[in-house]
């Protein structure tokens, strides 16, 4: 078996890091601990897991991960959450398979907050679970 573990981010501000991904997306600090002569901080975020490096980040331009995608049964709150605590959001865009925003965490990672629509979503697409808040057996 094979599968994606977690993303490995650098902080500038590990403790403003863990604040933001506790408040506004339920992370829950699993391991707080010092490697390789660093604050290393793992965190679990539903069914996905992060990992903070206390160093901020070496490269201040793009870089190759474009963005992170987090899931969520209710977009416009989370929005409406994280705008009110002055993080920069777009406005929610609606598709046909869902609805997305824009935001930015810490250290410049952008975010792609999204909620699925479950009856428009491609039968294929939720039955392989790619979308976590979607599980529809296959065929229907």
């Amino acid at each position: 078996m094979i599968s994606l573990h977690h993303a490995h981010l650098m902080a500038s501000d590990v403790d403003a890091t863990i604040a933001f991904w506790r408040d506004f997306f339920e992370g829950v600090v699993v391991l707080d601990a010092e490697f390789a002569g660093a604050r290393n901080v793992f965190l679990r975020i539903g069914e996905g897991r992060l990992h903070l490096y206390a160093q901020p980040p070496k490269h201040t331009g793009p870089a190759t991960v474009h963005h992170l995608g987090i899931e969520t049964d209710e977009l416009e709150a989370l929005v409406a959450r994280l705008t009110a605590a002055g993080v920069s959001v777009t406005p929610v865009r609606h598709h046909a398979e869902a609805s997305y925003a824009m935001a930015q965490g810490p250290d410049g990672v952008l975010l792609e907050l999204f909620q699925p629509e479950p009856s428009k979503v491609d039968a294929g697409l939720a039955a392989s679970g790619y979308f976590a808040t979607i599980r529809r057996p296959s065929g229907t």
